[in-house]
């Protein structure tokens, strides 16, 4: 039986996989946001976060086209949404390792157990705290998967933190390697995972958002009355507008 086309209203775009070279051909997730932004038309727009806007590419992508079409309106959402804070990156590295390390297949588990607790120890570099104290998030998806735990904790005592596994370029391969396998995995429901996760990376990364300036209390001068001459009734014959 095949799958009905999902209804979409007046006026909503439609979300398609791929790049397109015109909105003539259809438009993913970040082209539409650079259309949002004002931008040339692209799927690398400045208006977005690097890393946040490689989880938006690679999710629109993995999804059907009901699913795909649920995220059109999160796409103003990510218009704007570039902070600079050194600890995005970190940031969306964990929110996905997280999210894939339980359902990933095994030969994936080691790296996302490895991305979790590197971009760990660096998160706490970063701010100011003492190594080996775990997030409850993190410790939690690194219980489903032990043997990748014990793996990763050998590696890193051999060879320590890693900080460039954080910086923009190479913390897109990890996230583009979290969303394949939450995509490849043997769950019933791999594509609202894709959805929860995207919602996931833009509201971690909007929490590094600096706050919007408090509006401007602006007193407008009240202007001096002056009189209104009456208005006179046209005669019959004259031209009205």
């Amino acid at each position: 039986m095949s799958r009905r086309a999902p209804f979409v209203p007046d006026g909503v775009p439609v979300l398609s996989r791929g790049r397109h070279r015109s909105s003539r051909k259809g438009a993913c997730f970040m082209e539409m946001a650079s259309f949002l932004a004002g931008e040339r038309w692209s799927d690398h727009p400045e208006c977005t976060h690097p890393v946040l806007a490689t989880l938006a590419r690679c999710v629109n992508d993995m999804l059907d086209e009901t699913h795909r079409q649920r995220l059109v309106m999160m796409i103003p959402e990510v218009v704007g949404l570039n902070p600079d804070d050194p600890r995005v990156t970190t940031a969306l590295v964990l929110t996905t390792a997280r999210a894939a390390l339980p359902v990933a297949a095994e030969e994936r588990q080691n790296v996302m157990a490895l991305a979790i607790l590197n971009a760990e120890g660096i998160l706490a570099e970063q701010d100011g705290r003492a190594h080996g104290q775990l997030s409850r998030a993190s410790r939690a998806a690194l219980t489903t998967a032990p043997a990748a735990e014990r793996w990763a904790r050998i590696h890193l005592a051999r060879m320590g933190f890693n900080t460039a596994a954080v910086r923009p370029a190479n913390a897109a391969k990890v996230v583009a390697l979290a969303v394949d396998g939450i995509a490849r995995a043997c769950v019933d429901d791999p594509e609202e995972r894709l959805v929860k996760l995207l919602r996931d990376g833009i509201d971690v990364v909007a929490t590094f958002a600096p706050l919007a300036p408090e509006p401007v209390s602006v007193t407008w001068a009240t202007p001096a009355s002056t009189p209104v001459a009456p208005e006179t009734t046209p005669q019959a014959g004259s031209l009205t507008r």
